[in-house]
């Protein structure tokens, strides 16, 4: 693969592999194991003197081409394909601490990332600490002798706060921790961690990789020598590996994966601008918008908005869900980042296991929805958020 490719051919040549028949497609290898021809072959592979594949858990043609598309796309040296996203996070954050380390990580935090900081990790002797993510001076004063691993996403689930990723990754340097991203809500052609000093970039392939609501996947990218280190014996012998048919389908994502997020974040741009003009809207965040809190950040280190908009309404709760429930075209569901326009709330749906002071203190107020941007007609889905407004005002 040339090293001057743009990211839209990266996305659909990086990484193919071709059989001895010579498909377009990239092949679907469906099998657990592979044979050798000979008892020393196998002895060698086993060994290492040989390169080939083993064992689908530890890796297989299909999801090789996956990890390699993905490096090529985030500019990565290595990457490990995993089940889900949460798999990716889990895998990123267990297979380099051990009891007695310490991590510190932003507390914007989606709901399962925030059960494995607080309650997982600390069953194996791994304390943790949750910090303002948009003050550097807190992650600062957070910081232990035995702090190994500092974790954050930006834009965070679902309030878009965004965290100074060079700053945090110059904290870390300074340390000797490690900086993990989970770079979900920016995609890789919005948001670069790895250029911003982050040493290691997790995944949801499930989001806007994948694009169409079809499989589970995820991925973990860092330098190669953190990978063959720190991460491949954990992965080989736990067995988080993604399956070949959803790397294949993902593959079939990341062809398209450019011309989607260019044209759900055209939508979202003109949907936030919308809901701004509206009445019974109390506040909308939108990264690509001069009123984000954080709009010079946003700037500075994402290459555009979001496919996503968080907005609060009049009247709480009650209000919230009779918006939702008056949409057509725009569904209910807690997942993001697909064709089909998604609307959830986030209080009751993806951090409903927070307490009440929690949520508060991450601004996820009862009257906030997570508006997902699809591919739909831009007009349309004003239309269906314009018509629900005024079903819900009637309630």
């Amino acid at each position: 693969m040339s090293t001057t490719w743009k990211p839209a051919t990266r996305l659909i040549h990086g990484g193919t592999l071709r059989s001895q028949h010579g498909e377009t497609s990239e092949a679907l290898y469906l099998t657990q194991g592979f044979v050798y021809d000979s008892a020393e072959a196998a002895e060698a592979r086993f060994n290492g003197d040989d390169q080939g594949y083993i064992y689908s858990r530890y890796a297989n043609p299909t999801v090789t081409m996956f990890e390699e598309r993905m490096c090529a796309m985030e500019g990565a040296e290595a990457c490990l394909a995993t089940s889900s996203g949460m798999g990716a996070v889990s895998a990123a954050l267990m297979c380099q601490l051990e009891a007695g380390d310490h991590v510190v990580a932003a507390r914007a935090l989606f709901g399962s990332c925030r059960y494995v900081v607080e309650k997982l990790l600390p069953k194996f002797g791994v304390a943790s600490t949750l910090v303002d993510g948009k003050s550097i001076d807190a992650w600062k004063a957070a910081i232990r002798p035995e702090t190994k691993v500092l974790f954050l996403e930006s834009p965070t689930n679902p309030t878009l706060e965004l965290v100074d990723i060079k700053a945090v990754a110059e904290l870390a340097n300074e340390i000797g921790a490690v900086l993990v991203v989970d770079n979900v809500f920016a995609t890789p052609l919005y948001q670069n961690p790895l250029e911003l000093g982050a040493h290691v970039v997790v995944y949801s392939a499930t989001k806007h990789i994948d694009g169409q609501g079809r499989c589970l996947g995820g991925a973990v990218l860092s330098t190669r020598d953190w990978i063959d280190e720190k991460m491949f014996d954990y992965f080989r012998h736990t067995g988080p590996s993604m399956s070949p048919f959803n790397a294949w389908v993902l593959l079939k994502g990341m062809e398209t994966l450019p011309l989607r997020v260019a044209q759900q974040t055209t939508s979202a741009g003109t949907l936030a601008d919308y809901l701004a003009e509206k009445n019974n809207v109390k506040r909308v965040i939108y990264p690509g918008r001069d009123d984000h809190p954080q709009a010079e950040l946003a700037r500075q280190q994402m290459a555009a908005g979001s496919t996503l908009i968080a907005f609060e309404v009049e009247g709480g709760k009650q209000a919230a869900f009779e918006l939702e429930n008056a949409l057509e075209i725009i569904k209910i569901s807690n997942n993001l980042g697909d064709a089909k326009s998604l609307i959830t709330h986030p209080a009751t749906t993806t951090h409903k296991n927070l307490s009440d002071e929690e949520r508060d203190t991450l601004g996820i107020s009862a009257s906030m929805l997570r508006l997902s941007v699809g591919l739909e007609d831009v007009g349309d889905l004003q239309d269906d958020l314009e018509k629900a407004f005024t079903v819900s005002a009637r309630a």
